[in-house]
């Protein structure tokens, strides 16, 4: 059997496969490997395979990556690259196909002329899905045979298997996660998935990505000939950009290839997405610290140098320059260095470097070239300054001097008693009626009360300095204890739960909107921590004779009034809440305040692109794309409450 020859000469065959460890850890501590067993978790292990035809993709071996999520609960994930290679494996003396899916740590990533571009950290991927998966199959197209070997909790199943005669080459492998392991569940997002392809289709120019459910009958393809170009350009749709240019480079850097692409819009907020070999990073890391220290740098240079910044004024901050930023960083180099499995961070230092250098050069020629748009980003930015310095009183005003003592609380606060913040929740409650019932309602040893008057103020369209001077934003920051942007602490946070609790009609719905949008614009790390909740009053109150039930949707009322009717005669009293004064203390507490009853929903950000891209057509200025936003889901709205 030969090994297969790669572009440039170099073969890509079983000597290039390094064995370091055994499986067994996996089933163990699936944690380790994949983050959690849950809905993320499961999740994970489609990205792990993906990944690996993404960087056949990157290395220029593929240009088609697809995902089918079928009916019986198992996905295929396939590739048109080279094939995992199949020979005996000289250490091992298996098949590579079995080594690298049987073997914690093989992978072609640990070779000398697999990848020179990887997304896989320790190359564990494919083996850490067949670990945690009841049943996997794996179809290898090389050699001019299909290859096929079966597996059973991570072990095979039987040899591999030589197929078919095939001119074609690639990867082909379908898993069933095993429910002994994701014991919550088992059942893939397809949004998840789309949103992850759309990512890869945006990042690596010309792979074309295609996302198959057979479960209900519906498909994707995406192909972006502009790359991050066109990324851009999506992140900001909805938003008014200050010019239809992009800045976009690609320059490769000792091995390394820098890839940045960036807008300004007219929104107060930046969005800056940071990639290394095309894995998203969250929390950023050195290809991200290079890009903000340089865009700075230059910004003010030129500002300097064009007579924009006055000699005694002061520099512009990182946060000034970047308002209304919509970036996307994307580096590809051999070695990343992830801070954990997951890789939520870079951590490699070099590309700080890389970076800086790319932007320093190429940025700072761009506004040379085009001084309309350098003025514009200019201007925006010391509005930002000024902006920032007005805030900055009222922000001062803000910090708490202590964590749990009540000094300058907003009156209208009922605060609880205990000074131990995990047992402590705050509700924010829509008007003073039910903020009187919730008060009174309410066990006041754990429990705080602040009551909104009104709805507060859209803070998508409003700076920080507008913002603080709503008396109602104000006072819910002070409550919180954790201060606002650049000097928000969320060591701060008084409660562990935040409990936004409104009417369920549309004027509820659009108070608790614009808190949402406060808290993701302004207090995001609040959300990512799990803090924030949302309480779901019931819609109805059903009694009979002196018995009380409460239902939260009309089909818990019809099956409640099924349940009666098959189990008595008496005719039902049904009372219809439109809102949360409507009730008295003590049905406030039995129904949406006391733990053993009540129904919160946990206010999740699994998708900050999605989040920013809702809260901008919502909340922001575009009229147009408001209601199209709306008519598109207006489908999913059995009833409105007007």
């Amino acid at each position: 059997m030969s090994a297969k020859k790669t572009a440039g000469g170099h073969s890509y065959d079983a000597s290039q496969i390094q064995v370091l460890e055994g499986l067994e850890p996996v089933r163990k501590r699936p944690g380790m490997y994949i983050g959690s067993t849950g809905a993320e978790g499961l999740h994970h292990l489609i990205k792990e395979l993906a990944d690996n035809g993404i960087d056949e993709v990157i290395a220029g071996f593929a240009s088609l990556l697809e995902i089918v999520l079928h009916e019986d609960g198992s996905v295929t994930v396939s590739d048109d690259g080279r094939g995992i290679p199949v020979e005996k494996h000289p250490k091992t003396k298996k098949s590579t196909l079995e080594t690298v899916l049987t073997t914690l740590h093989a992978g072609g990533k640990f070779g000398t002329g697999g990848y020179k571009v990887s997304s896989g950290l320790h190359g564990v991927g494919s083996s850490v899905v067949n670990a945690l998966s009841s049943y996997m199959k794996a179809t290898v197209m090389r050699d001019g045979f299909e290859w096929v070997q079966e597996y059973k909790r991570g072990k095979p199943a039987g040899p591999v298997k030589k197929g078919l005669a095939s001119k074609q080459t690639g990867t082909v492998i379908t898993f069933t996660p095993d429910v002994q392991i994701f014991s919550t569940t088992t059942d893939f997002n397809f949004d998840w998935v789309t949103d992850y392809l759309r990512h890869q289709a945006y990042l690596t120019k010309g792979v074309k990505a295609i996302v198959r459910d057979e479960r209900v009958g519906r498909s994707y393809a995406f192909h972006f000939e502009g790359g991050i170009e066109a990324y851009v350009r999506h992140l900001n749709a909805g938003k008014e950009a200050i010019d239809e240019d992009i800045f976009y480079i690609e320059k490769p850097v000792e091995e390394a290839v820098i890839e940045v692409a960036l807008q300004y819009s007219d929104t107060y907020t930046d969005t800056v997405m940071a990639f290394a070999n095309n894995v998203y990073n969250p929390e950023g890391g050195m290809h991200l610290i290079g890009f903000r220290t340089a865009i700075t740098r230059v910004i003010n240079n030129y500002a300097r140098k064009s007579g924009l910044l006055k000699e005694k004024e002061e520099n512009l901050s990182g946060e000034d320059v970047r308002e209304g930023l919509t970036a996307v960083i994307s580096v590809k180099l051999p070695d990343p260095q992830f801070e954990g499995q997951t890789k939520n961070k870079l951590g490699n230092p070099e590309v700080r470097g890389y970076v800086e250098q790319v932007m320093n050069e190429w940025f700072a020629y761009y506004l040379e070239e085009n001084p309309a748009v350098a003025r514009k980003i200019i201007n925006k930015g010391l509005l930002a300054s000024r902006a920032r310095k007005a805030a900055r009183a009222a922000r001062e005003n803000i910090l708490r001097k202590g964590v749990l003592d009540g000094a300058s609380m907003p009156g209208k606060l009922a605060d609880c008693a205990t000074k131990d913040r995990s047992q402590a929740e705050l509700f924010i409650v829509e008007g003073l009626s039910a903020g009187g019932s919730a008060k009174d309602g309410r066990n006041s040893f754990y429990q705080a009360i602040l009551p909104l008057r009104g709805k507060v103020l859209n803070v998508e369209r409003a700076r920080l300095d507008k913002m603080l001077a709503n008396q109602e934003i104000l006072n819910l920051i002070k409550a919180l204890g954790t201060g606002v942007d650049e000097q928000f602490s969320i060591d701060g946070l008084r409660y562990e739960r935040i409990i936004i609790m409104t009417d369920a009609d549309v004027d509820g719905s659009h108070i608790r909107t614009l808190l949402l949008t406060l808290f993701f614009r302004h207090l995001r790390p609040v959300v990512e921590g799990g803090h924030l909740y949302a309480a779901q009053p019931p819609l109805y109150a059903i009694t009979v004779g002196k018995q009380k039930q409460y239902a939260y949707s009309d089909e818990e009322r019809d099956e409640i009034l099924g349940k009666i009717k098959a189990e008595t005669k008496t005719a039902p009293t049904i009372q219809r809440y439109k809102g949360l004064g409507e009730m008295n203390a003590e049905q406030l507490w039995e129904t949406t305040m006391d733990p053993a009853n009540r129904v919160l929903a946990q206010v999740k950000i699994e998708d900050v692109e999605r989040a920013d891209s809702i809260f901008s057509k919502l909340m922001g200025n575009e009229v147009e794309l408001r209601k199209n936003f709306i008519q598109s889901h207006a489908k999913f709205v059995k009833e409105l409450d007007i």
